[in-house]
Protein backbone atom coordinates (compact mmCIF):
# COMPACT_ATOMS: atom_id res chain seq x y z
CA UNK A 1 0.00 0.00 0.00
CA UNK A 2 1.14 3.54 -0.76
CA UNK A 3 1.04 5.51 2.51
CA UNK A 4 1.72 9.23 2.78
CA UNK A 5 2.67 10.85 6.10
CA UNK A 6 2.26 14.64 6.13
CA UNK A 7 4.95 16.65 7.93
CA UNK A 8 4.23 20.08 9.41
CA UNK A 9 6.58 22.46 11.23
CA UNK A 10 6.58 21.03 14.75
CA UNK A 11 5.62 17.46 13.79
CA UNK A 12 7.69 14.99 15.82
CA UNK A 13 6.14 11.57 15.17
CA UNK A 14 6.58 11.30 11.42
CA UNK A 15 9.55 8.93 11.65
CA UNK A 16 7.86 6.78 14.30
CA UNK A 17 4.85 6.50 11.98
CA UNK A 18 7.03 5.74 8.94
CA UNK A 19 8.96 3.11 10.90
CA UNK A 20 5.76 1.49 12.17
CA UNK A 21 4.25 1.11 8.71
CA UNK A 22 7.54 -0.03 7.20
CA UNK A 23 7.58 -2.75 9.88
CA UNK A 24 4.34 -3.86 8.25
CA UNK A 25 6.04 -3.93 4.82
CA UNK A 26 4.31 -0.84 3.45
CA UNK A 27 5.57 1.82 1.05
CA UNK A 28 5.74 5.05 3.09
CA UNK A 29 6.55 8.56 1.87
CA UNK A 30 6.93 11.70 3.98
CA UNK A 31 5.66 14.86 2.32
CA UNK A 32 6.01 18.49 3.42
CA UNK A 33 2.81 20.36 4.25
CA UNK A 34 3.49 22.99 1.58
CA UNK A 35 2.89 20.48 -1.20
CA UNK A 36 -0.45 21.10 -2.88
CA UNK A 37 -1.18 17.56 -4.04
CA UNK A 38 -0.76 14.02 -2.83
CA UNK A 39 1.65 11.64 -4.60
CA UNK A 40 0.12 9.55 -7.34
CA UNK A 41 -1.24 6.26 -6.07
CA UNK A 42 -1.78 7.39 -2.47
CA UNK A 43 -4.04 4.93 -0.64
CA UNK A 44 -3.73 6.13 2.96
CA UNK A 45 -2.87 9.54 4.39
CA UNK A 46 -1.59 9.79 7.96
CA UNK A 47 -1.44 13.06 9.88
CA UNK A 48 1.06 12.25 12.64
CA UNK A 49 1.55 13.48 16.17
CA UNK A 50 3.57 16.45 17.32
CA UNK A 51 3.01 20.15 17.81
CA UNK A 52 2.25 21.67 14.42
CA UNK A 53 3.08 25.37 14.49
CA UNK A 54 3.91 25.00 18.18
CA UNK A 55 0.20 24.52 18.99
CA UNK A 56 -0.22 28.28 18.51
CA UNK A 57 -3.80 29.51 19.03
CA UNK A 58 -5.18 25.96 19.29
CA UNK A 59 -3.67 22.63 18.39
CA UNK A 60 -4.12 22.09 14.66
CA UNK A 61 -5.82 25.43 14.04
CA UNK A 62 -3.05 26.77 11.79
CA UNK A 63 -2.10 23.45 10.20
CA UNK A 64 -5.59 23.15 8.71
CA UNK A 65 -4.67 26.05 6.37
CA UNK A 66 -1.56 24.32 5.00
CA UNK A 67 -1.69 23.85 1.20
CA UNK A 68 -1.70 20.04 1.49
CA UNK A 69 -4.95 20.08 3.45
CA UNK A 70 -7.02 20.93 0.37
CA UNK A 71 -5.72 17.73 -1.19
CA UNK A 72 -6.27 15.74 2.02
CA UNK A 73 -9.85 16.99 2.33
CA UNK A 74 -10.58 16.18 -1.32
CA UNK A 75 -9.00 12.74 -0.85
CA UNK A 76 -11.15 12.07 2.24
CA UNK A 77 -14.32 13.37 0.61
CA UNK A 78 -13.65 11.02 -2.29
CA UNK A 79 -13.53 8.03 0.04
CA UNK A 80 -9.76 7.90 0.63
CA UNK A 81 -8.58 6.59 3.99
CA UNK A 82 -7.17 9.17 6.43
CA UNK A 83 -5.76 8.54 9.90
CA UNK A 84 -5.01 11.33 12.38
CA UNK A 85 -2.91 10.48 15.42
CA UNK A 86 -2.79 12.92 18.36
CA UNK A 87 -2.00 16.27 16.71
CA UNK A 88 -3.27 14.70 13.49
CA UNK A 89 -6.61 14.06 15.20
CA UNK A 90 -6.66 17.69 16.32
CA UNK A 91 -6.04 18.82 12.73
CA UNK A 92 -8.88 16.63 11.45
CA UNK A 93 -11.22 18.23 13.99
CA UNK A 94 -10.13 21.73 13.00
CA UNK A 95 -10.60 20.85 9.32
CA UNK A 96 -14.13 19.55 10.04
CA UNK A 97 -13.28 16.11 8.73
CA UNK A 98 -14.32 14.79 12.14
CA UNK A 99 -16.90 16.23 14.55
CA UNK A 100 -16.12 17.83 17.90
CA UNK A 101 -13.27 19.87 19.32
CA UNK A 102 -10.25 19.47 21.55
CA UNK A 103 -9.60 21.33 24.81
CA UNK A 104 -6.75 21.46 27.30
CA UNK A 105 -6.52 18.45 29.56
CA UNK A 106 -8.78 18.84 32.56
CA UNK A 107 -5.81 18.95 34.95
CA UNK A 108 -4.05 21.52 32.69
CA UNK A 109 -0.92 19.33 32.59
CA UNK A 110 0.78 17.50 29.74
CA UNK A 111 0.23 13.76 30.11
CA UNK A 112 2.74 11.20 28.85
CA UNK A 113 2.33 7.54 29.82
CA UNK A 114 0.91 4.22 28.70
CA UNK A 115 -2.86 4.02 29.14
CA UNK A 116 -5.45 1.35 28.48
CA UNK A 117 -8.06 1.70 25.74
CA UNK A 118 -11.25 -0.26 25.22
CA UNK A 119 -12.47 -1.12 21.73
CA UNK A 120 -16.07 0.07 21.39
CA UNK A 121 -16.68 -0.67 17.71
CA UNK A 122 -14.84 -2.76 15.13
CA UNK A 123 -17.15 -2.43 12.13
CA UNK A 124 -14.55 -0.29 10.38
CA UNK A 125 -11.25 -0.77 8.59
CA UNK A 126 -9.16 0.70 11.40
CA UNK A 127 -10.15 -1.72 14.17
CA UNK A 128 -11.46 -4.68 12.18
CA UNK A 129 -8.65 -6.95 13.41
CA UNK A 130 -9.73 -6.38 17.02
CA UNK A 131 -12.80 -7.44 18.97
CA UNK A 132 -15.30 -5.22 20.74
CA UNK A 133 -14.26 -5.14 24.40
CA UNK A 134 -10.57 -5.75 23.72
CA UNK A 135 -8.31 -3.78 26.05
CA UNK A 136 -5.17 -2.27 24.51
CA UNK A 137 -2.12 -0.73 26.16
CA UNK A 138 -1.18 2.31 24.06
CA UNK A 139 0.96 5.39 24.95
CA UNK A 140 -0.65 8.80 25.24
CA UNK A 141 1.26 12.10 25.08
CA UNK A 142 -0.77 15.30 24.89
CA UNK A 143 -1.63 18.57 26.56
CA UNK A 144 -4.84 19.18 24.62
CA UNK A 145 -6.51 15.79 24.53
CA UNK A 146 -9.79 16.65 26.24
CA UNK A 147 -12.28 15.73 23.51
CA UNK A 148 -15.52 17.72 23.58
CA UNK A 149 -18.73 17.38 21.65
CA UNK A 150 -22.24 18.65 22.40
CA UNK A 151 -24.95 16.38 23.79
CA UNK A 152 -26.95 16.05 20.57
CA UNK A 153 -23.87 15.41 18.43
CA UNK A 154 -22.59 12.90 21.00
CA UNK A 155 -25.86 11.01 20.70
CA UNK A 156 -25.41 11.02 16.93
CA UNK A 157 -21.91 9.56 17.31
CA UNK A 158 -23.26 6.69 19.38
CA UNK A 159 -26.25 6.10 17.12
CA UNK A 160 -23.89 5.79 14.15
CA UNK A 161 -21.26 3.69 15.98
CA UNK A 162 -18.62 6.37 15.45
CA UNK A 163 -17.13 6.10 18.94
CA UNK A 164 -14.28 3.64 18.42
CA UNK A 165 -12.10 3.78 21.55
CA UNK A 166 -12.46 4.88 25.16
CA UNK A 167 -9.94 5.26 27.97
CA UNK A 168 -10.22 2.53 30.61
CA UNK A 169 -8.48 0.65 33.40
CA UNK A 170 -7.16 -2.92 33.30
CA UNK A 171 -10.67 -4.26 33.76
CA UNK A 172 -12.23 -2.17 31.01
CA UNK A 173 -13.92 0.28 33.35
CA UNK A 174 -13.77 3.96 32.39
CA UNK A 175 -10.59 5.67 33.56
CA UNK A 176 -10.39 9.15 32.07
CA UNK A 177 -6.92 10.76 31.97
CA UNK A 178 -7.84 14.09 30.36
CA UNK A 179 -11.52 14.89 30.88
CA UNK A 180 -12.77 13.80 27.45
CA UNK A 181 -16.53 13.46 27.11
CA UNK A 182 -17.43 9.87 28.01
CA UNK A 183 -13.68 9.10 28.15
CA UNK A 184 -13.60 9.06 24.33
CA UNK A 185 -10.15 8.38 22.87
CA UNK A 186 -10.94 7.84 19.19
CA UNK A 187 -13.72 8.33 16.64
CA UNK A 188 -14.43 8.05 12.93
CA UNK A 189 -16.58 9.90 10.43
CA UNK A 190 -19.97 8.65 9.32
CA UNK A 191 -18.53 7.12 6.13
CA UNK A 192 -15.86 5.25 8.15
CA UNK A 193 -12.89 6.34 6.07
CA UNK A 194 -11.52 9.10 8.35
CA UNK A 195 -10.22 8.07 11.77
CA UNK A 196 -8.80 10.08 14.65
CA UNK A 197 -7.39 9.11 18.03
CA UNK A 198 -5.24 10.79 20.66
CA UNK A 199 -3.20 7.69 21.72
CA UNK A 200 -0.13 6.67 19.68
CA UNK A 201 -0.39 3.17 18.16
CA UNK A 202 2.82 3.82 16.20
CA UNK A 203 4.64 3.83 19.56
CA UNK A 204 3.21 0.44 20.50
CA UNK A 205 4.79 -1.79 17.87
CA UNK A 206 7.32 -3.75 19.94
CA UNK A 207 6.77 -5.49 23.27
CA UNK A 208 10.36 -4.58 24.20
CA UNK A 209 9.23 -0.94 24.36
CA UNK A 210 6.20 -1.65 26.53
CA UNK A 211 3.51 -2.87 24.14
CA UNK A 212 2.89 -4.20 20.65
CA UNK A 213 -0.87 -3.59 20.79
CA UNK A 214 -0.58 -0.96 18.08
CA UNK A 215 0.20 -3.56 15.41
CA UNK A 216 -3.36 -4.79 14.89
CA UNK A 217 -4.62 -1.22 14.89
CA UNK A 218 -2.32 -0.12 12.07
CA UNK A 219 -2.76 -3.39 10.20
CA UNK A 220 -6.47 -2.74 9.82
CA UNK A 221 -6.06 0.11 7.35
CA UNK A 222 -3.66 -1.79 5.12
CA UNK A 223 -5.52 -5.05 4.73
Amino acid sequence: MKIVVVVYPGTNCEYDTKYAYEMLDQDVELIWHKEDKLPEGTELVVLPGGFSYGDALRSGSIAKFSPIMKAVIAFANGGGKVLGICNGFQILLEANLLPGAMKHNQNMHFISKHHNLKVKDNKNNFLKKLNVGDILNIPIAHGEGNYYIGKDDLETLYNNNQVLLTYCDNNGEALNPNGSVDAIAGICNLERNVFGLMPHPERAMESLLGSDDGIKMLQGLIS
